[in-house]
């Protein structure tokens, strides 16, 4: 588990003049709670934010997040949520929740294949199906990404959730046995041009 270490203010008004007015000065309103604190209102600068979004993503990530007036001592957190504009351009609420590494998370975490898979030696298609999944576990065990070893799929083949292991300490929760990726066959009568762009056709409709 990476720790991104991101300072922060606290605030003390509320409502949405003054959210209104903190956005104005490129800062973000947010919130730190969790089961064992109360609340605390915090600002966030908007071009750090974002540099950590940009390098990051938004998925699975953990702060030592240093609210001033607290000393040195920063706050172990997860981003739970990100509230955009509705047009997606801008921040307008931030909330993170503090961490007891003691008790189980639920966090989402990227799915990456490895591995050259026999299908498409044959001329088969990569399909990824789930480019993330919903893992739980302490936050100590939490994965950078779940890698998925695609080398002895052959066209037909898929991998289900059910067939990944990622050991005792980590649980993926599932009601269905849904498919993860799999190994499409060539469109017959396409040449290998027109099959690498079916290939990038299905792999952003996965997305």
């Amino acid at each position: 588990m990476e720790l991104i270490e991101l300072s922060v203010a606290k605030r003390e008004s509320t409502g949405k003049g003054a959210a209104k007015k903190l956005r104005a000065d490129n800062a973000i309103p947010g919130i730190v709670y969790g089961a064992k604190i109360e609340p605390v209102k915090v600002s966030i600068d908007v071009n750090t934010f974002d540099k950590v979004i940009r390098e990051n993503g938004t998925t699975g990530l953990f702060f030592d997040l240093k609210v001033e007036g607290e000393g040195e001592t920063g706050r172990m957190v997860m981003l739970k949520e990100i509230q955009m504009d509705p047009f997606g351009l801008r921040y307008q609420h931030i909330d993170f929740h503090e961490i007891d590494m003691d008790a189980t998370v639920s966090i989402v975490v990227p799915v990456e294949v490895q591995g050259t898979s026999a299908g498409v030696k044959e001329g088969g298609m990569v399909q990824i199906i789930r480019r993330d999944l919903e893992v739980i576990c302490k936050p100590k065990d939490t994965p950078e990404s779940i890698k998925l070893d695609i080398s002895e799929l052959e066209i037909g083949d898929s991998i289900h959730v059910a067939d990944i292991d990622l050991g005792a300490e980590i649980e993926i929760p599932f009601d269905t046995n849904f498919t993860v990726v799999t190994i499409v066959p060539p469109e017959s009568g396409s040449d290998d041009e027109e099959g690498e762009e079916k290939a990038e056709v299905a792999e952003a409709g996965a997305e």
